[in-house]
């Protein structure tokens, strides 16, 4: 089923005249709204580009929107009755208009388009002229920043010694189409901390700083700043910090001037960082996140670990403040850090942005209990508006990661309407700009200048829509995607060689983070098994059946070819040599194997060794014991995943217990979720990870 579009009675799309494509500006829009009566219905519905807070009387009640394609915007609506208790109460609803091109948000003109309502009565709405909104810039909040990293917008730096000025003049902006929200929305509860775990003294030096990502050479294909013209850095300001820590953790409110306390979330969490700072002199705090505890108590927590700057900073005159950032991040550890003055943090705590609450099921297995409650908070941290890769570096979207989480989803709701929406909004652009036609963007909603694309990704588009359908019966959907479908289809074409085989795909031709990906070119066979289940899906989709035919031919193609030194082990890829493909000898990986099997190249039947020394030689023990050391190593995603799979469609349910806690009981001990990878050095709270509790449900009581 497709979304319904959405029709504002009386508002229509505002910005500040002039500035709607204008980089990092934030607009403060309050009205004030009468008191409601009870059985009143009051409802806000709005829809903005690209992000929004919504507060009643200084308290906060939501952020937003759901995301949605190029040229179209979600609406969102929220009840206010209950909130509308003073004879007086005013709305304010901040938006961040970005206008930069990222993983996380796409590159529109901003601009907020809001309405209230009672019963069929509009009593404020959103219009240049004759509207009950006033709109200001939002003057604390500095503009000129560094991005937060490639892949999401600016950073936060407020200066609240700054005041709002006059209201703006308001004019319509570009907007689209509006649709019905169509998923869930987010859970905002308050998460507090669970302890200090650090304390000591902060002085900031004069060393040059080194961090580079995300700041310098950005320019032509990520729009930024120039570096002449920020107002601050606050990722080389942060650099200059140097920490000596206290012999016995302080853990009192009180943060003496040039101190700072380290927080210990308890586990990784997603949401808006809040902080209630009383100072009786003018202070500046910086606060410094990440997901992990770093060794160096001199630097405890590395604010740039993955390519960030994860550091907020506030520059505050005396009084008492109630903060609250604009975005949502994640983190287990929070560092608060006080120059310039002295300060109380009377509330330190993260406004939660995630899926609603699921309910755990019990293990007698402690390990699996954490195991699967990390699966739950994974989820729940990754799957909003849409699937994303993780919450804190990218919240992006990514293909072949929303196959694993749309089953996860399935499994938590019985539904999957967050499915349908990041389905659906691959279909709702005519094409994509900066990609060859036919393809699909690899992340989405986004705008990627550069032309990068996964073709293999696309593929997993085609096999997850098949399962969408089995999920949900939704046959509207599916025909809307027949022609990009097929476009896609004719894009991969112009790669068949002589054999019918995909060969030298263009862009970043990937299967997994691991050695597997050096090995994609000529002919990859991964890559051409998931291409033979491309045209067998699609056959089966649109009752095709000769290509369906064409699909399972290539299959046998590829497997023989793979499997043609008589290896037990399938090959990775064939190279050109004289114009011939010859396969490449003793080169295999883990995940060839697995991709092998998963995609039907490969049984348990056809190959028994194979499937023999798999079962019995690999696993997460290899690292220590290897027979086979010619073998790459698989990593988590996806390669030990599409191994748990096998192991669960194949019956081993015992072997895949010990193989789950063997892969994951030391992620849930660090952060309290599941990793992008088998190391720290990507995210650790990854989307597709959550796939975890598919496999748990069959163990729990």
């Amino acid at each position: 089923m497709l979304s319904k579009q959405y029709e504002f009675k009386k508002a229509q799309p505002v910005w500040a005249d002039g500035r709607e494509r204008e980089m990092n500006v934030t607009l403060r829009y309050t009205a004030v709204l009468p008191k409601s009566m009870p059985g009143e219905d009051v409802v806000l519905a709005l829809a903005a580009s690209c992000t929004y807070q919504i507060f009643v009387n200084g308290q906060f009640l939501a952020a937003g929107p759901a995301r949605c394609a190029h040229g179209y915007f979600r609406v969102d609506e929220f009840s206010l009755a209950a909130l509308l208790q003073e004879p007086e109460n005013t709305l304010e609803i901040r938006v961040a208009g970005y206008y930069t091109n990222c993983f996380m948000t796409i590159l529109q003109p901003s601009f907020l388009c809001a309405e209230v309502r009672k019963g069929e009565e509009v009593l404020r709405w959103t219009a240049p002229a004759e509207g009950d909104f006033i709109a200001r810039i939002f003057a604390p909040k500095v503009q000129k920043v560094q991005r937060y990293c490639i892949q999401r917008p600016f950073v936060e730096c407020y200066d609240y010694g700054r005041e709002d000025g006059e209201a703006v003049s308001l004019a319509v902006s570009p907007a689209g189409i509006f649709l019905e929200r169509g998923v869930p929305y987010a859970d905002f509860s308050r998460i507090s901390v669970k302890e200090v775990v650090a304390s000591g003294k902060a002085i900031m030096t004069d060393r040059a700083p080194t961090y580079m990502n995300s700041i310098t050479n950005m320019a032509p294909i990520w729009d930024t700043f120039p570096v002449e013209e920020l107002e601050v850095c606050t990722a080389w300001d942060a650099e200059k910090l140097d920490f000596t820590p206290d012999a016995q953790t302080e853990r009192s409110c009180a943060i003496p001037a040039e101190g700072y306390r380290v927080y210990d979330m308890g586990r990784e969490v997603t949401g808006m960082i809040g902080l209630t700072v009383t100072c009786k002199e003018p202070v500046t705090i910086y606060a410094l996140f990440d997901e992990l505890l770093q060794e160096d108590a001199t630097h405890p927590v590395d604010f740039v670990r993955l390519y960030t700057s994860s550091v907020v900073v506030w520059h505050l005159p005396a009084g008492t403040h109630r903060l609250l950032t604009a975005e949502p991040y994640s983190f287990r550890y929070l560092q608060v850090v006080s120059l310039e003055g002295a300060c109380t943090l009377e509330d330190v705590y993260v406004q939660g942005y995630t899926f609603k609450a699921i309910p755990s099921k019990k293990f007698k297995d402690p390990a699996l209990q954490k195991i699967y409650d990390a699966a739950i908070e994974t989820f729940r941290q990754n799957v909003v508006d849409i699937y994303m890769d993780c919450p804190h570096r990218e919240r992006a979207g990514w293909l072949c990661d929303s196959f694993f989480t749309s089953r996860v989803e399935q499994l938590f709701t019985g539904e999957v309407p967050v499915e349908r929406n990041f389905l659906e909004h691959f279909l709702l652009p005519e094409s994509f700009a900066h990609l060859p036609e036919g393809m699909l963007p690899m992340c989405y909603p986004s705008d990627h200048r550069d032309g990068k694309f996964i073709p293999n990704w696309a593929m997993w588009y085609v096999v997850e829509l098949e399962e969408y359908l089995e999920r949900t019966g939704d046959r509207e959907l599916v025909d809307a995607a027949k022609g990009k479908m097929y476009a896609l289809l004719a894009y991969f074409r112009r790669f068949e060689n002589e054999f019918g085989l995909l060969e030298n795909l263009e862009s970043w031709v990937l299967l997994e983070h691991s050695r597997a990906s050096e090995f994609t070119q000529d002919v990859n066979f991964p890559s051409n098994f998931m291409y033979a289940q491309m045209k067998k899906t699609m056959g089966r989709l649109y009752n095709d059946a000769a290509l369906y035919q064409e699909g399972d031919a290539l299959l046998k193609t590829a497997r023989d070819m793979a499997l043609s030194t008589g290896s037990v082990f399938f090959s990775d890829n064939a190279v050109r040599k004289d114009g011939k493909l010859v396969v490449t000898e003793g080169v295999c990986s883990e995940v060839c194997q697995y991709y092998a099997f998963y995609f039907g190249a490969a049984s348990p039947e056809e190959n028994p060794e194979l499937y023999r020394i798999l079962i019995e030689d690999f696993g997460p023990q290899r690292k220590e014991v290897n027979p086979w050391p010619n073998v790459y190593y698989a990593n988590a995603f996806i390669g030990n995943y599409l191994r748990l799979d096998l192991l669960w469609k194949w019956g081993l349910k015992e072997r895949l217990m010990e193989e789950i806690k063997g892969y994951f009981t030391f992620m849930t001990d660090r952060t309290g979720t599941l990793w992008e990878v088998d190391l720290p050095t990507h995210s650790c709270n990854h989307g597709f990870a959550s796939y975890v509790a598919v496999w748990l449900s069959d163990f729990s009581e």
